[in-house]
């Protein structure tokens, strides 16, 4: 599940910055995105040993698929975050 929720994620930042400013930066965050869903297609592709590609549960510490999809992107977004802040910090970013 956490393969569905960081994809749909990269995919609704990726529309996101079709059609807002660029000042957001959303093109580093979908990167991000991506490239973490990308990791974790991987994961599982290498480590399928048949049965439901797709697991609602894991055996890890977080048990639900869709908290742990979660629990992946938060860093993301606190790194997108942080580059804003430097950005803006910087006067990269217009204050309109």
């Amino acid at each position: 599940m956490w393969l569905i929720v960081s994809s749909v994620a990269a995919v609704a930042v990726t529309a996101l910055w079709a059609f807002t400013p660029k000042k957001y930066k959303l093109g580093s965050l979908a990167i991000m995105l991506w490239g973490l869903s990308l990791m974790i297609f991987v994961d599982h592709a290498l480590g399928y040993e048949g049965g439901p590609f797709i697991e609602m549960e894991t055996d890890g510490l977080i048990e639900s698929g869709t908290v742990l999809g979660i629990a992946m992107i938060m860093p993301l977004f606190i790194i997108w975050e942080i580059q804003l802040v430097i950005s803006k910090m910087r006067g990269e970013l217009n204050t309109r």
